[in-house]
């Protein structure tokens, strides 16, 4: 069969996703986010040389406060990612000026690898802040970087694609901005809003553990945890106490998804857009239960409904239905070209700055960073590699057979919110035995941390193969490697790139906790980018952490967008169905 007899496209907009080339725009960005590092990086100058961490207790009856300081430190930032998502993204879908800064901003920070600014976040913030406050705050700061943006972009591309006749519908009906808010703009993206929610929050546990266990040299960051408590256990060999501890945390995780999840998904189902109600709608149990409680029932129509229309009345009067748009006059035109070049004027200024802190760097330390980015590279390729060759078969079967998605898919859902630095420790205790041990725990991280992207995207991509087409490919004989090669594997393709670009991002991330660890008393580092940025910060090199920092997110950057764009028009271009 012939290409293009059988053409796969899938809905992509390479412009939308934020894949496109380097703009004017985008190199301010970079150059602010160089002025931000190096600000970091001179307030770690003061940092204090020796940090006494926190006693971590491996007492079984501490683990319910761990589990609770664990979750407060998620939903602190979640609930700051929420305020982040639902202004910064309405600012940019309904403010044409602001969106050509605010949505380059937004893709450029997406692609910065977050565990790279850890060392500087926490050092800088140690130097002005008392040390448990400042390490609460970096653990915070970081959870909210690695939801906030997956949650913007989904928010902002919802109000982006609110149907024409709703819009006009709003209009005849003189809606305020608020009632518009909470009876069209949130209603339509809160599907999209709460499932990116569920990925957020499960990439923020990743985080969490590597924010709560961050030990370089004599500087220890720990916070109370279970990310800590499992640290603990597996620096001093206590296999019961690990144990525990994983057995609390599948718990917290279930017990989230039960409760909070899967009711939250059961009741966004009534904001569809359909004409005919769908077979097999999601349920939650829990969410049934609440629905048929006479108590929930009874505080809905007494105490919330009231509350809810003395608050609708006090912001209809805050905020009057708006006019028609005036022109913006010549004085504001003003104000914003001065504020703009204040800000030129201040990113030149740090930007000069940086460049003399990085002039005191000599040939050997870039070559040790140059190596470091070539050793990582290979890991991270390596990494991919591994999770491709089964992700993409085991992922195809979940996602075709259905009696083997029953029994598997539930496993593998527990499975990948399971954070891999809260499994770190425990490998170290029985990898580092074996020579090389840390190269290969280094690629076992990241194997760990960028599978489940992959798997779950594949999985995605088999469940949207359109029954026609399989029919197709079963009348014309195609088996085996010739129903891959035409059938399947095109159909996956855009998925594939969606899974790598994140799962890549995820590898390098996990090259800061990797290649470089204090385990029993012990400094064990392997050459990597990761590891020339932990040693920096623990020699307090800090020219040398700047570079490296900056170095990690150019490269990363660039990657994105030399990479994955060229992929991504391909996608575009040759596998979208339609």
């Amino acid at each position: 069969m012939k290409k293009s007899e059988l053409t796969f496209r899938q809905n992509f907009d390479p412009e939308r996703s934020g894949l496109r080339s380097l703009q004017v725009v985008d190199w301010l960005v970079l150059i602010g986010i160089v002025v931000l590092i190096y600000v970091g990086v001179r307030l770690a100058v003061n940092a204090p040389e020796t940090v006494g961490g926190r006693q971590i207790s491996l007492d079984p009856s501490r683990l319910p406060l761990y589990a609770l300081y664990s979750v407060l430190r998620m939903l602190g930032a979640y609930l700051l990612s929420v305020v982040f998502t639902l202004i910064y993204g309405r600012v940019a879908a309904y403010n044409p000026r602001a969106e050509k800064v605010m949505m380059p901003l937004l893709d450029v920070l997406q692609s910065v690898p977050i565990l790279s600014f850890l060392p500087v976040v926490l050092l800088g913030l140690s130097a002005i802040l008392p040390q448990n406050i400042a390490a609460e705050l970096a653990s915070v700061v970081l959870i909210f970087t690695s939801q906030a943006w997956n949650m913007t972009f989904a928010w902002y591309q919802s109000l982006t694609t609110i149907p024409k006749e709703l819009r006009e519908a709003s209009a005849i009906f003189r809606l305020n901005s608020w009632l518009r808010f909470k009876n069209l703009e949130l209603p339509f993206g809160m599907i999209s809003l709460i499932w990116n929610s569920m990925m957020s929050w499960a990439g923020g546990w990743f985080f969490l553990m590597a924010a709560e266990i961050f030990t370089v040299g004599q500087r220890d960051f720990r916070l109370p945890g279970i990310g800590a408590y499992l640290h603990e256990a597996s620096v001093q060999g206590d296999l019961t106490a690990i144990g525990y501890g994983l057995a609390t945390l599948i718990l917290v995780i279930v017990a989230l998804d039960q409760l909070v999840w899967r009711p939250l998904i059961a009741w966004s189902d009534r904001f569809k857009l359909e004409m005919v109600e769908s077979d097999n709608p999601p349920t939650s149990w829990f969410y049934s239960w609440l629905s048929n409680s006479w108590l929930f029932r009874y505080l809905g129509q007494r105490v919330f409904a009231p509350l809810n229309e003395r608050f609708d009345q006090w912001l209809m009067r805050r905020f009057p239905v708006e006019r028609e748009s005036q022109p913006t006059s010549q004085w504001q035109i003003w104000v914003g070209r001065v504020f703009a070049a204040g800000v030129i004027i201040l990113l030149g200024f740090g930007m000069m700055r940086a460049v003399t802190m990085l002039l005191a760097l000599n040939g050997a330390e870039w070559g040790q960073i140059g190596l470091g980015v070539v050793a990582t590279a290979v890991r991270v390729s390596l990494a991919l590699l591994i999770a491709l060759a089964w992700t993409i078969p085991v992922g195809v079967l979940i996602g075709t057979n259905p009696r083997f998605a029953s029994v598997v898919q539930p496993i593998v859902q527990v499975a990948a919110s399971v954070p891999a630095t809260a499994l770190f420790p425990v490998l170290l205790l029985f990898i580092l035995q074996v020579p090389g041990g840390l190269n290969l725990a280094a690629v076992l991280l990241m194997l760990m941390g960028t599978q489940w992207y992959l798997l779950f995207n594949v999985i995605a991509g088999a469940n949207a193969i359109p029954q026609d087409l399989k029919y197709t490919t079963a009348l014309l004989g195609l088996k085996g490697w010739q129903r891959w090669r035409t059938l399947i594997l095109p159909a996956l393709f855009p998925y594939l790139i969606t899974g790598a670009i994140t799962a890549s991002g995820g590898a390098w991330n996990a090259s800061i906790v990797a290649e470089y660890v204090t385990f029993s008393g012990k400094v064990q580092q392997t050459i990597g980018i990761g590891a020339v940025i932990s040693h920096a910060t623990d020699q307090g090199n800090y020219p040398l952490l700047l570079a490296g920092t900056l170095v990690m997110v150019v490269v990363v950057v660039l990657i994105n967008r030399l990479v994955w764009r060229p992929l991504y028009r391909q996608a575009e271009e040759i596998y979208r169905m339609e």
